[in-house]
C-alpha cells in the first residue's frame, strides 16, 4: 500500500497521439510521440502486438508524464503510456470523450 502523498506525486494527463514509429531495436515495441499540452514527448510503448500505428495516431491516452528518463533499447523515453493487460491482449487506456491534450488526471 502507498500513502495518498506518494500517489500525488504522479502526474497522470490525458496525451495525444501525433506519431507512432517501429523501435529500430525491439520487435516489440514502438515510439510514440504524444501532445502533453505544454510540451512534446517521445515515449517507448510495448504495445506492437495490439495496435498498428494507424490506430494509435489521434487517440487520446492517458500516461504518467513525470517519469524520469530512461533509455529502453537505445531510445529515450519521456514517460509511460497506461494499458491493461486482458489474456494475451493489450488495451491502452483512453477517455471516453473528447478533452484537450495535457488535461489532469484526478
Amino acid at each position: 500500500m502507498i500513502n495518498y502523498e506518494d500517489f500525488s506525486k504522479l502526474e497522470l494527463k490525458v496525451a495525444k497521439v501525433l506519431e507512432v514509429s517501429i523501435h529500430p531495436n525491439a520487435d516489440k515495441l514502438y515510439v510514440v510521440k504524444v501532445d502533453l499540452g505544454d510540451r512534446q514527448a517521445n515515449i517507448v510503448a510495448g504495445i506492437r502486438s495490439s495496435y498498428t500505428p494507424e490506430e494509435l495516431i489521434g487517440k487520446l491516452v492517458v500516461v504518467v508524464a513525470n517519469l524520469e528518463p530512461k533509455m529502453l533499447r537505445g531510445v529515450e523515453s519521456n514517460g509511460m503510456l497506461l494499458a491493461a493487460h486482458s489474456e494475451d491482449k493489450i488495451v491502452v487506456l483512453t477517455t471516453d470523450k473528447e478533452v484537450l491534450a495535457g488535461s489532469f488526471i484526478k
